[in-house]
């Protein structure tokens, strides 16, 4: 396996009950190590623009809607084979599918209200890490 890199995105739904902390143990005692990590609110254009790939979804707008209902914490993680790690970690998009113990069994609130996103492929994740930041904001 080789070091990866992969974006998490902790949700409003987790950092307007606080849950930072909470997830990012989760993360770092899956042997992922936060190399980046920042608190921002998401203009509707930010939002637009990361989720285009959605664009024509039904659910878009209310997506869209939903992530700049609140702040978010971006993060870069890195580690063994990171992007299946994260999402082994995050969990089924929805709750009720997800596996005991992960970030959405244990703490999303719906499929939408779900606590975290996570990169999909080593593609995507390179693509969504340089939406959030540039190099010099990745230490590792």
């Amino acid at each position: 396996m080789a070091t990866e890199r992969t974006l998490s995105i902790l949700k409003p739904d987790a950092t307007r009950r606080n849950l930072t902390g909470k997830i990012n143990t989760l993360l770092e005692d899956a042997g992922l190590r936060i190399v980046a990590q920042k608190r921002i609110q998401l203009s509707r254009a930010q939002a637009e623009g990361f989720y285009a790939v959605h664009r024509e979804r039904p659910f878009f707008n209310d997506l869209v809607t939903f992530m700049i209902s609140g702040p978010v914490v971006v993060q870069v993680l890195e580690g063994e084979n990171a992007v299946q790690k994260n999402r082994d970690v995050m969990g089924a998009t929805n709750p009720a599918n997800a596996a005991e113990g992960t970030i959405r069994k244990t703490f999303a609130e719906s499929i939408e209200a779900n606590s975290a996103h996570g990169s999909d492929s080593l593609e995507n994740a390179a693509i969504e890490i340089a939406y959030f930041f540039s190099g010099i904001e990745i230490v590792g």
